[in-house]
Formats: structure tokens, sequence, C-alpha cells
């Protein structure tokens, strides 16, 4: 099975896409799955993972629906506010649903970069284990080391890195990401999605051969046992569109086994979010 691991839709709301600005203005309007469907087919994938863009659980709730109405949609990382008081209550509530696979915080646009070691944070990281939820990192560079810490405190709790981290690709930096990546990847409870990259690279400029050497890294960090492949659509296409993206990893990738190909492509991706086990709809 082929999944891209990593994809968002939504309903364009300056109110709450704040994040989008001027230069990303190819991203303000909807993006859903009738137009991500043949994109899909056309790169021979056989589904997804939608991953949260708002930090509200109407969010979840509404990715959740999509899933219901969309068999490619295998998988939802949501957001819930994992300090709450009442974080039990919404676990309870929507844990049930056989597509939430994952939880996930905008944790790199947080202030503090310590953010992810708050008291509170960490109690809502300790509770998803017992409600099977994985939990995705969204993360810059500088925060591979706090991530580091947190990570040593639940190596039960199944983590994957979004993005590899967003390395400087457009400035051709490797260190201390490079470094960083290693020590997090140490940790076996860790995966890391090929995603992301793209963006990092300088917009509709970048060739392959700009990004396979931070896949290169990627691979000797992690093993191609704990990779997974990711478009971060309709992200990416601010500097390219759902075939070259993806076709980056998979043409990067292309000398590996076949077994380790199918790894990478999606079948990684199906044992880290369990999506077997939880695929059928409600």
């Amino acid at each position: 099975m082929r999944i891209d691991a990593h994809q968002h839709f939504w309903h364009y709301d300056p109110a709450h896409h704040v994040w989008m600005t001027d230069a990303m203005a190819v991203l303000r309007r909807d993006h859903l799955p009738d137009e991500l469907a043949p994109l899909l087919e056309a790169a021979g994938f056989d589904g997804t993972i939608a991953v949260q863009a708002r930090q509200r659980v109407e969010e979840t709730e509404w990715l959740l629906g999509l899933s219901d109405r969309h068999a490619f949609i295998r998988g939802v990382v949501g957001w819930v506010d994992l300090r709450s008081p009442g974080l039990p209550d919404e676990l309870e509530r929507f844990a049930p649903h056989p597509r939430l696979v994952g939880v996930r915080h905008v944790v790199h646009d947080e202030p503090d970069d310590h953010f992810m070691l708050r008291p509170g944070f960490r109690r809502g990281i300790a509770r998803l284990r017992e409600f099977g939820l994985t939990y995705d990192l969204l993360l810059f560079p500088r925060h591979l080391p706090v991530a580091v810490t947190l990570v040593d405190e639940f190596p039960d709790q199944p983590f994957v890195l979004d993005h590899v981290a967003k390395p400087a690709i457009r400035d051709r930096l490797f260190s201390p990401w490079r470094e960083d990546l290693g020590r997090l990847a140490e940790r076996p409870n860790v995966f890391c999605k090929l995603s992301g990259m793209v963006t990092e690279a300088r917009w509709n400029e970048w060739r392959p051969e700009d990004l396979w050497p931070y896949i290169d890294v990627a691979l000797e960090a992690f093993g191609p046992e704990r990779l997974m492949i990711g478009s971060d659509w309709p992200v990416c296409t601010l500097s390219g569109d759902y075939r070259s993206t993806v076709g980056v990893v998979v043409d990067c990738v292309g000398s590996l086994s076949p077994d380790e190909r199918a790894g990478i492509l999606g079948e990684n991706c199906v044992r880290f979010y369990e999506i077997d086990e939880r695929s059928e709809s409600p």
C-alpha cells in the first residue's frame, strides 16, 4: 500500500489561517479532497494521512467527517489541547473514531522554544498511549534537542518528526541539524516524514539534487524502516506541483531494495499509524 503520510485540507478563512502570508497567496482558497484525489491516483498512491492545520477541536471533527466520506483518507492527525484539564474528556470523545491515528501541536510557532517541556504539555503527552494515539513533532532544527528530552521521558509513546525538522535547504546548511537529527533518531520510538522539503528550498527554483543530500542524512539517521513519504499538499504548491514534490523522494530511494522502497512509500506509514486496524469506516 502506498500512502502519502502528510497532507492538509482546509476551507480558507483569513481569521484562522493567519500563517498564510501575502507570499502564500496560492494557498488562500479552499483545498478539499476532490482536488487531491486525482493527484493521488496519478502518482500511484492508495491513500493519505490528513493532518490538522488549525489548532481547534472543530478542525479535528471536520477532518474526521471528511474521512467518513472519502475512503482514501486512511488516517487523521488532529488537534486537542494537551494542556487542558478537559483533555481526558476530549480523548474519550475522539479516540474511538477508527480514523483518528494521532494528534499534533504547532510547536514551532510557540514563542517558548522549550514549550514541549512545560508540565501541562507533558501531562497531555502522557495520556496519548492509553488511547492508542501517536504524536507528530512539528519543529524547527533548534527544537531538536528539546525533542530528545521529551522523547526520553516517554519511551513507549510513538512519535514522528514532520518535515525532517525543516532544515535550511535554501542556504545549503547541515549543521547542527544533521547532528541533532541523528541524536533524535537514536530513540527507536521516533519515525520521520520525508515531507515539507520543497518549501525549505528556493521556491520553484530547486532541483532534486538540492534535496537529495538531506534525504540521505535522514536515511543514515533513521534507516529506511522508520521513514515515510509525505507531500505536505497543498503547502508544497508554493514551490512545486504534487508529482514533482513526491517524485524527489521516489527517485532518491530508487536504489534501495524493493522492501525498503515499499516501506518508505507507504508500509512504514501503515505500520506506524496502525492503518490496517483503524481504516474501516465507523
